[in-house]
């Protein structure tokens, strides 16, 4: 094993418990946010999807690099769904012309 390999390898790791330890401290309340925003930024995914595609040679590369940039997108789309969907539950319902609220009543 190199030192770069085990270097690499310890602050994967470091990364892995870190991340573990922030997410598991997230409220319930707000993780339906913090993932929204988080899949929207695998859109950094997708640009080092494109840079790779220009240093790839080979069938295996190519199709690792399709389902690379298949996953991102799918992330990428799904935050923008997720965060649209909540901020709708935050605009007020259109008024029905004709229809009566409680507070309308005498």
């Amino acid at each position: 094993m190199t030192g770069s390999f085990v270097g690499d390898m310890t602050i994967f790791v470091l990364a892995l418990l870190v991340g573990f330890e922030v997410i598991s401290k997230v409220p319930a309340t707000l993780h339906t946010p913090l993932m929204s925003g988080a899949n929207s930024i695998h859109g950094v995914v997708l640009v080092g999807v494109v840079i790779l595609s220009g240093e790839t040679h080979g069938i295996l590369g190519y199709v690792l690099l399709f389902i690379a940039g298949a996953f991102a997108a799918a992330n990428v789309i799904g935050g923008y769904v997720v965060t649209d969907r909540m901020l709708q539950m935050f605009k007020r319902r259109p008024v029905v012309p004709g229809a009566h609220s409680k507070d309308d009543q005498p």
